[in-house]
């Protein structure tokens, strides 16, 4: 088992900057790879970022690349979000997930964090 706690989530202005951390504890955190994903009010749970468990590939969605950066410290367990340039969009709830495949379809992932929101203003 692996448990995942995202936090910091908020509210915040467009152009504004957000961190996102998502701590594992449990099973081996070094061996899965780690993803996020949003999921806004009455819409399916979309992708956004995902890292292998090196860290040494990432991929994002076209509409966060070049805003969004996902890295993770293994030493710590954690992995990250920094959103940078949000937009009004931007604004879902956000999970991480670990996944034994850096990969964007949330079916491949086995285990999820409760979620944190962000919002963003105009």
């Amino acid at each position: 088992q692996v448990q995942l706690v995202e936090s910091g989530g908020g509210l915040v202005q467009a152009g504004g900057s957000l961190r996102l951390s998502c701590a594992a504890s449990g099973r081996t955190f070094s061996s899965y790879a780690m993803g996020w994903f949003r999921q806004a009010p009455g819409k399916e749970r979309e992708f956004v970022a995902t890292i292998s468990w090196s860290g040494g590939t990432t991929y994002y969605a076209n509409s966060v690349k070049g805003r969004f950066t996902i890295s993770r410290d293994n030493a710590k367990n954690t992995v990250y979000l920094q959103m940078n340039g949000l937009k009004p969009e931007d604004t879902a709830v956000y999970y991480c997930g670990a996944s034994t495949l850096a990969t964007s379809s949330t079916r491949r992932y086995d285990y999820w964090g409760q979620g944190t929101q962000v919002t963003v203003s105009s």
